[in-house]
């Protein structure tokens, strides 16, 4: 029967310098991850994915640092096949990459389109046909999207609609690697209380996000804490393989399909 835990596992993170990422890698590595490849996107995080990379050494896991920009195919392709060469090999891949526009749909200009597709849809696709090519068997493949795909609301039409394909590559995937006992699956948490939400929201939609949630007092923040999100991802990666093709949305009851 398949090992389904964490113990021994070669992890690879896209985006896994800070924020969700981050706290996806040092937690892997506590629960017992052999080796955790760390990718930032540049110069500008290079400091955050070093300082993930010393908290995951302390854990006892090797680590690896690795730049790109996966907005190419040839980029994605090589972060996994660098990977492979740093690791020995991936048992679990997960993309937490993403850039959020909000802005009027009249507003939206091609370059920002193309921007968005390029980060949120077009590097998710790529990701998941080369984890396709490089896990393990049995492996473990996650991707992180949004919970505005279960929500009705304006202002968010290239980010949510960015996104919004990844459900299918999910399901497409999950069918096609299935064969070889691979997982596919798909986490959307709600509103997180991270830079990457503040940086789009004045005080208004701040304070409505903040109390949207069914759980929202329940919450330090009132928004998606990244630390409650962690511990549904390594389910996912692990004990909950038997979950596959699936979009969970992780938001305290901010949202639903």
């Amino acid at each position: 029967m398949a090992d389904h835990s964490i113990t021994g596992k070669r992890v690879l993170i896209a985006g896994g310098a800070k924020n969700l990422g981050g706290l996806i890698a040092r937690d892997l590595a506590a629960h017992g991850a052999s080796a955790v490849a760390v990718h930032y996107n540049s110069d500008a995080t290079r400091g955050a994915a070093e300082e993930t990379a010393a908290v995951v050494e302390a854990a006892g896991a090797k680590v690896a640092l690795l730049q790109a920009d996966l907005t190419t195919a040839a980029a994605v392709e090589k972060l996994f096949t660098d990977t492979v060469a740093a690791l020995g090999g991936v048992d679990i891949a997960i993309n937490t990459t993403g850039m959020v526009l909000k802005k009027p749909f009249a507003e939206i200009t091609e370059d920002e389109y193309d921007t968005m597709f390029a980060i949120n849809a077009k590097a998710a696709f790529f990701f998941i046909k080369e984890a396709g090519r490089h896990l393990s068997d049995n492996g473990k493949l996650m991707t992180l999207v949004t919970s505005l795909l279960g929500a009705f609301t304006p202002f968010y039409s290239a980010y949510a609609g960015a996104k919004a394909p990844v459900e299918h590559f999910t399901r497409a995937a999950s069918k096609e690697f299935g064969a070889r006992g691979i997982s596919v699956t798909a986490v959307g948490p709600g509103p997180m209380d991270t830079p990457f939400f503040y940086g789009q929201e004045a005080a208004d939609a701040v304070a409505y996000h903040k109390s949207a949630a069914s759980l929202s007092s329940f919450s330090k923040t009132g928004l998606t804490d990244i630390e409650d999100i962690v511990p549904l991802v390594r389910f996912l990666v692990s004990e909950g393989w038997w979950i596959t093709g699936q979009t969970i949305l992780a938001n305290g009851g901010y949202t639903t399909k």
